[in-house]
């Protein structure tokens, strides 16, 4: 899942048939700062409801084709909510792991050492 800002809107005068009524828009990636990532894309509004200016929150590949209400129609990039408020945590916090791997310690071996003969 990422963010994106609407910034535009496609107008298709033929679309695949799972795809009538469904808008689609432009959307500009954004990074976890909420700034501005690589090249705008073109995403299918899952939602019905995003516009242009709209901070939405997108799913791609496999799930954006799920998010759509007709299943497994062609989308690569599906906007699946709207974002009201974002908070962000700051601070060295921030850039610690969400989660923490506890390894089982390599397990010592048990062979015996035989003293000189």
């Amino acid at each position: 899942m990422k963010f994106g800002r609407v910034i535009g809107t496609v107008v298709a005068s033929q679309k695949y048939e799972g795809l009538e009524g469904v808008k689609l828009l432009v959307v500009q990636p954004l990074t976890r700062d909420l700034e501005p990532a690589g090249r705008p894309e073109i995403a299918a509004d899952g939602t019905a409801q995003a516009g242009p200016g709209e901070l939405v929150f997108m799913v791609a590949s496999r799930e954006g084709a799920q998010a759509m209400p007709e299943l497994f129609v062609p989308v690569d990039l599906a906007i699946t909510g709207i974002v009201d408020e974002v908070d962000v945590e700051t601070g060295p916090r921030r850039d610690q792991p969400t989660a923490v791997w506890n390894l089982p310690k390599k397990m010592k071996s048990n062979k015996k050492t035989e003293k000189g003969s």
